[in-house]
């Protein structure tokens, strides 16, 4: 079974900024991470590989220091790592996204499943997974929280909706976006670390992966961000203090006039 895991590189969310000229997210100086979704997904993938056999290539798109999480997926028990990098991708919302990671997918080649996170924390849109697998034509399914078997070319799993789970079967290949449900994210081991410092990492520019140029970063971008602003608190607010008792005592005491 070949897996592709698609991550991104973000930034750590307590040091989240926006650039107020650009209107995008600052990323000079902050510290980044892994999306933490897409822990989830590169662990699922490392775990069908042990139990059904294959390999797991995990793909980003981002600036040369995105190697970092492509080396930490390689540590945790990815076989291969493919960074997709260009100063032309810059400022793609998530419909050049597609764009780009759909056409690096197609020179990468043949796969059986393709695994994403539910979503990113830095743009927390969700629409990335939805719109790869439409970019490639395949079925997708969102929120798996568990993947229950292989059945007829076919895959089996759990869906997690609010009041429960439905059972899903898609025809591979596929897509799937996983929630945190799905697993526990494993700790590198010695032996992935030394393989992640040794690797050689593939990089694709947009002529490596024949792209529109027109279809990349903000030129290719269907949507822009034309204002970020932070809100105005406009509210009242109070401390409590005491032990419980005399914290509820003060809160029924504030709220009293409005009963």
């Amino acid at each position: 079974m070949n897996i592709i895991v698609c991550i991104k590189q973000v930034p750590d969310a307590k040091d989240v900024r926006l650039d107020p000229k650009t209107n995008t997210m600052a990323r000079e100086g902050v510290e980044a991470i892994m999306n933490p979704f897409d822990r989830h997904a590169v662990e699922e993938g490392v775990r069908l590989k042990e139990q059904h056999g294959g390999t797991v290539t995990v793909l980003s798109m981002g600036p040369p220091q995105a190697e970092a999480v492509l080396r930490e997926a390689v540590s945790c028990g990815a076989d291969e790592a493919v960074l997709v990098s260009d100063r032309a991708f810059a400022g793609a919302d998530t419909w050049a996204t597609t764009y780009t990671l759909g056409k690096a997918i197609e020179k990468i080649g043949p796969f059986d499943l393709i695994l994403c996170g539910k979503q990113a924390i830095d743009g927390d849109t969700a629409q990335v997974g939805p719109g790869l697998a439409k970019r490639l034509n395949i079925p997708y399914v969102s929120y798996v929280r568990k993947i229950t078997g292989f059945e007829n070319d076919a895959i089996l799993l759990h869906r997690l909706m609010d009041d429960g789970y439905d059972e899903v079967e898609i025809p591979l290949p596929g897509l799937l976006t996983v929630v945190k449900e799905i697993n526990e994210p494993r700790v590198p081991s010695l032996k992935g670390k030394m393989k992640a410092k040794s690797l050689s990492i593939k990089t694709l520019n947009a002529g490596d992966i024949e792209a529109d140029a027109d279809s990349l970063g903000l030129p290719g971008s269907t949507t822009q961000v034309v204002k970020v602003f932070a809100p105005e608190f406009k509210g009242e607010r109070a401390m409590l203090s005491g032990t419980v008792d005399e914290q509820v005592e003060q809160l029924v005491n504030k709220l009293e006039p409005y009963l």
